[in-house]
């Protein structure tokens, strides 16, 4: 039995203390170590869905027993732990869309981490340094598990946000289903050498413009991700007055209005949506890009109204995102371009077979044993401009991981100096986006549309 005095008490503190203070992995906080949390268990499985109205669709992928991926709930600054448990024939992993994670939990096989085999788990545990909206998913065989429903959307609570009425959280995603309801091919190749292959059967959570309740004349914190393998979307809000107050996890510096608002695979959507006062009035999420537009989602307005005002609704805290400092930064030119030179076709984490896109002329589907060499080397703590030229005649929303940018400059239109880790650069655009490398390791770069990604246009910056 051990005796409580002062002195064991100071030496229990001086324990303590020398194994609870440590360096986060980007070095961006120091502090006392908070209890391990208990683990999400995200388990694969291979179900059956009811995605259109005829049969029940079969291999379609979740984590869980039914229904969509749930959405991952985190708090800004806490220690978050994971374990992936894989239930699906292949090998898995999971990649955190947008959170800037320590190297080692990325998820990206060979490069970073094993994939994990049917009957194995992986432990994921890191501490968000930014709220906001983010998505989790696979970054392996990526074009079939993603395309079969292994997406689930990432929100970041931080308790100093302004108070809504409430939330609605949606994946945007679409499924390639036949007429019988069924999986066909995921892609065509002569469409993956163009802007992608489209899904033919789109949904919002799974469903097809699904209905959700809010207070009239309240404030509703609209979040929505794109989890979608090749579909840009333009958004645009019908119903009701409605204001951009983030994008991909950060704050817009001025907020605007969503009309026919740009956004591609991987990136995210934060509206902050004024319902009418008059009960049963209905608000409309849509996407009014290209031929067949779509109501995505709707609101409805219930109950008396709470008559709030957009104007009274505070800022979104800024992201402890590290400051680039342009006079001092090194230039990196990256290139977009398509190419003829063959890939090798091996690959445990699938391949497609072709190569039709390149970063700087050379082409690498990632997800193989044999990286190619990083498109540079950053000194940890320096800042630099990625001077970044697409130099087709297609859009391509490029992220990169683990570290985020701030936009700025585009050479075909206005932009806001947006902090973001997808850009949706679009045909013959050049942009210039700063970076501060704050966080050591390799860092995938690639398009988002997963046909591009993983036939050549991918890389990564090695940070050290």
């Amino acid at each position: 039995m051990t005796i409580l005095t002062r002195r064991n008490l100071l030496k229990s503190a001086a324990a303590a203390g020398a194994a609870g203070i440590g360096l986060a992995a980007a070095g961006r906080f120091v502090g006392w170590a908070a209890a391990k949390p208990e683990p999400l268990i995200l388990k694969t499985a291979s179900i059956e869905a009811k995605l259109t109205d005829g049969a029940p669709t079969k291999n379609v992928l979740t984590y869980g027993e039914a229904g969509p991926p749930p959405v991952v709930r985190m708090k800004k600054g806490e220690p978050f732990a994971a374990r992936l448990v894989n239930d699906i024939d292949d090998p898995t992993t999971i990649h955190w869309h947008g959170v800037r994670v320590p190297n080692k939990m990325d998820g990206v096989p060979f490069l970073i981490q094993p994939y994990v085999y049917r009957g194995d788990h992986f432990d994921y545990a890191f501490t968000p340094p930014d709220a906001g909206t983010f998505w989790y998913h696979p970054h392996c065989d990526t074009l079939i598990q993603t395309g079969h429903g292994l997406t689930g959307v990432i929100v970041v609570e931080n308790p100093n946000d302004p108070k809504f009425d409430s939330e609605v959280v949606i994946n945007l995603r679409d499924w390639r289903l036949g007429d019988d309801g069924q999986f066909i091919e995921q892609f065509r190749p002569r469409d993956a050498a163009r802007s992608g292959t489209f899904g033919t059967v789109r949904t919002a959570n799974w469903l097809d413009q699904p209905q959700y309740d809010a207070p009239a004349g309240g404030l509703v914190r609209l979040r929505a991700a794109i989890t979608d393998v090749t579909r840009i979307y333009a958004f645009r809000v019908e119903g009701a007055e409605a204001a951009v107050i983030a994008l991909d996890g950060n704050p817009v510096p001025q907020r605007f209005a969503p009309d026919a608002l740009q956004l591609g695979p991987g990136q995210r959507l934060e509206l902050a949506i004024r319902m009418p006062d008059e009960e049963g009035a209905i608000v409309s999420l849509r996407d009014v890009r290209g031929t067949k537009p779509k109501i995505l989602a709707t609101l409805r307005a219930v109950g008396n109204s709470v008559k709030r005002d957009m104007r009274d609704l505070g800022p979104l805290e800024v992201n402890p995102v590290a400051e680039v400092d342009v006079t001092d930064a090194k230039h990196i030119s990256l290139a977009l371009s398509a190419t003829a030179e063959n890939l090798p076709s091996d690959g445990i984490c699938g391949s497609l077979g072709y190569s039709f896109w390149a970063i700087n002329k050379v082409p690498w589907s990632g997800d193989t044993p044999d990286p190619t060499a990083p498109l540079a080397e950053l000194k940890l703590g320096k800042s630099y401009v990625i001077d970044m030229e697409n130099l087709t005649p297609h859009s391509h929303p490029i992220h990169l991981h683990g570290m985020s940018f701030k936009v700025l400059s585009s050479s075909t239109r206005q932009v806001q100096p947006l902090v973001s880790d997808t850009y949706l650069i679009q045909p013959n655009e050049k942009v210039q986006l700063g970076l501060a490398a704050d966080n050591p390791g390799d860092w995938l770069l690639h398009c988002h549309i997963i046909e591009h990604q993983k036939t050549g246009m991918t890389s990564y910056f090695r940070v050290v």
